[in-house]
């Protein structure tokens, strides 16, 4: 029998806190199976807030309000341009049991249109929680890339809660800001090719967007992107065979979570130690993932040693790193 909307309510006030453990844990999978493929994106998560809830309840008018809101949790992935979408697609197809998708990037019939493209997932939570009728619980999955979530994130604020009260010509311009937003992803996704051809370029790039990807599940804190491409262009010559380092590094750092965790807490961008001695700047850089995944081990800590004596990098930056973790040079 269908609960009320009252019903509805008080439940989703009582499983929230197991909705929000779900979500997290199918955070955590989708950054590590990214993290592994290779694929660059952002993937935040949230819980429905309890008045978005009821307001849903009341602007929709649902007959079976808790099993109609599929959006109680919902993750955002965020990739760099649309030609990631597909990959990323895939990705999550791979790590997590698919109910439905919805595509409307190429629907036929459709090209005359200015309209969002959008590329939503329902998908089955990772951690095997279930609500009390024994029903696993789902999310919404938004991929988009990171033009379309900057028009969607405006847009949204002025055609979604304007409740059509803008002028048509007011909205006609929002969407035609759509036509801008498709020639920027297809110029960066060129981008993106023409430095794929370049090895050189290519090597420091994926290292860097790999170790920025994991870093963002220790910390939020901005950090210097002059020196991560500087510290990188070190690192990939540590390495060498860049193309197969995602799975290795993050398996090290699923391996090593809680030591890097307490790491950053002690030495890292908002550590007590820092903010007072100024020193361990390298701790506050996604690039340190990389290096103490070098130094833990014997030969890669050897390399990593050479790579930077023929660096201009200063010497303490490592050594730094290397106390941090417990080994010596």
């Amino acid at each position: 029998m269908p609960l009320t909307a009252d019903e509805a309510f008080q439940r989703f006030q009582q499983e929230r806190p197991r909705i929000e453990k779900a979500i997290k844990a199918t955070e955590a999978r989708l950054l590590d199976a990214t993290g592994r493929k290779g694929v660059a994106c952002a993937v935040t998560s949230r819980v429905k807030e309890a008045s978005s809830f009821q307001n849903k309840i009341y602007r929709k008018g649902y007959t079976d309000p808790w099993k109609q809101i599929t959006d109680k949790a919902g993750i955002r992935v965020v990739v760099p341009h649309r030609g990631a979408l597909d990959d990323t697609l895939e990705v999550i197809q791979g790590c997590l049991d698919v109910v439905r998708i919805e595509d409307d990037r190429d629907t036929p019939g459709d090209e005359d249109l200015l309209r969002y493209p959008r590329l939503h997932i329902q998908a089955i939570m990772a951690g095997g929680e279930k609500d009390p009728d024994g029903v696993p619980y789902e999310c919404e999955i938004q991929l988009r890339s990171e033009a379309i979530d900057l028009w969607t994130r405006m847009s949204h604020k002025l055609l979604y809660k304007s409740d059509g009260s803008l002028p048509a010509d007011v909205r006609r311009s929002l969407y035609r800001l759509i036509a801008l937003v498709e020639l920027f992803d297809h110029e960066v996704e060129r981008g993106v090719k023409a430095m794929a051809a370049r090895p050189e370029l290519a090597r420091t790039h994926q290292l860097l967007e790999l170790a920025e990807q994991i870093y963002r599940s220790f910390s939020s804190h901005p950090h210097s992107t002059d020196l991560s491409r500087e510290v990188s262009e070190v690192l990939s010559h540590a390495i060498g065979d860049t193309i197969h380092y995602n799975e290795q590094l993050t398996q090290f750092v699923a391996d090593h979570r809680s030591i890097l965790e307490q790491a950053y807490t002690e030495y890292g961008p908002t550590s007590a130690l820092f903010l007072k001695r100024g020193r361990y700047l390298l701790a506050s850089q996604p690039e340190s993932l990389i290096i103490f995944e070098r130094l833990n081990n014997v030969r890669t800590r050897v390399e990593l040693r050479i790579a930077w004596n023929h660096s201009e990098l200063p010497e303490d930056m490592l050594t730094d790193m290397a106390q941090i973790w417990g080994v010596s040079l």
